[in-house]
């Protein structure tokens, strides 16, 4: 891991009293807002703006700063995902701490980590994908094969120790570093509350339980948590790019290609990344979702079916906007909302080979309830 040390030397210091600088706590809130202005939280937050900014200053600046409880809820659409909400003053914190470590560990990222970065994210990724697959395949003239590859339960997984050892590496200033701890313990605090809200004192069993929580995992929704899963799995990628030298790699969040001509190579290099992955990060790869398959029957990669000459959406894309059609239909959702999600889902899906099934959701909407 000498290459990765080495880019990580230079520290820095005296970023705490940049975090709360009032200009930094105005801007992380804006980001914040972003999207959301008609929210009921944000227009009570606005209400008293400077005075919540200045609250949040104060508590940051003598560390009496504490995250609320969050909101937690099961999302299905139609995989099943526990996503845990922050209260949106935590959410300011989680720009402001953003705003100012972002900058730094952006310089470290390899060019083909691809989510929850300016300028990168699926189209990114799937422009990319297509660069190596014609190069690896000489323009389509040969065989070649991919590594696809997932981690099992990532957010859930994280382990807070290497996180923080990681970041130290940059970061020395104990603040700092204590409002990061704050913020990755929130769902060990969580937990305790529940426990203590119910009508029996918690067992030792569920205390050794949640003891043993609050060194692993990371809030599925929160800023954060995408910020530093990227610095965690920054080891992944320079393991695989420089210790391993795989030319065509690219991650996007805890999936991973790899493509290379020679499957045996792939086979030697998976069986190196799981070791790679148990013993210096406390990681699995999910056993169903990582295979070694040819390019020439198509890569499920970013949300995309992707053969040689062209790209189908997943079923379940497809699925999931079929649903909500179905509820626009019942008057479930508004006609507002259901155009917003479509939009959304319609620069996703213009990527692929979709027109006729895009043309035919625009004919059902616009068909329903006039």
């Amino acid at each position: 891991m000498v290459l990765v040390e080495a880019i990580f030397m230079k520290t820095y210091n005296n970023l705490y009293q940049n975090i709360y600088d009032f200009d930094n706590l105005l801007l992380a809130y804006q980001k914040a807002r972003k999207g959301k202005t008609k929210k009921f939280y944000v227009i009570k937050f606005e209400k008293n703006l400077e005075k919540n900014l200045l609250d949040l200053q104060f508590e940051l600046k003598n560390k009496f700063y504490k995250p609320l409880p969050l909101e937690t809820f099961i999302l299905r659409d139609p995989k099943t995902r526990k996503i845990s909400k922050s209260d949106f003053r935590d959410r300011v914190v989680h720009h402001a701490i953003v705003n100012i470590l972002e900058p730094i560990f952006e310089k470290t990222f390899i060019h083909d980590s691809c989510a929850n970065r300016k300028g990168k994210g699926t189209l990114h990724a799937l422009k990319r994908f297509e660069v190596f697959r014609r190069k690896v395949t000489n323009n389509f003239t040969s065989e070649a094969f991919c590594l696809k590859a997932d981690i099992k339960h990532y957010f859930e997984e994280v382990d807070h120790e290497i996180l923080l050892e990681i970041i130290k590496r940059k970061i020395t200033e104990e603040n700092v570093l204590w409002l990061i701890k704050k913020i990755l313990n929130v769902s060990y605090e969580n937990a305790k509350r529940s426990l203590l809200s119910g009508s029996h004192e918690p067992s030792n069993k569920a205390n050794f339980e949640m003891e043993r929580e609050i060194t692993k995992g990371m809030p599925l929704g929160n800023l954060t948590s995408q910020f530093f899963a990227n610095i965690y799995l920054n080891e992944l990628d320079y393991f695989v790019k420089h210790k391993l030298k795989a030319k065509y790699y690219i991650r996007y969040v805890d999936d991973f290609v790899i493509l290379h001509k020679p499957k045996q190579q792939l086979e030697e290099w998976k069986e190196i990344i799981l070791k790679f992955l148990r013993e210096k990060l406390k990681l699995e790869l999910h056993k169903d979702k990582s295979k070694i398959v040819s390019l020439s029957c198509g890569i499920d990669f970013v949300g995309f079916r992707n053969f040689y000459h062209f790209k189908l959406l997943r079923k379940r894309n497809i699925r999931k906007m079929i649903n909500k059609v179905q509820k626009y239909k019942s008057k479930e959702i508004s006609k507002e909302k259901i155009l917003e999600i479509f939009q959304g889902w319609q620069a996703h899906a213009k990527w692929s080979d979709s027109f006729k099934l895009r043309k035919l959701a625009v004919r059902n909407i616009y068909r329903t309830n006039n």
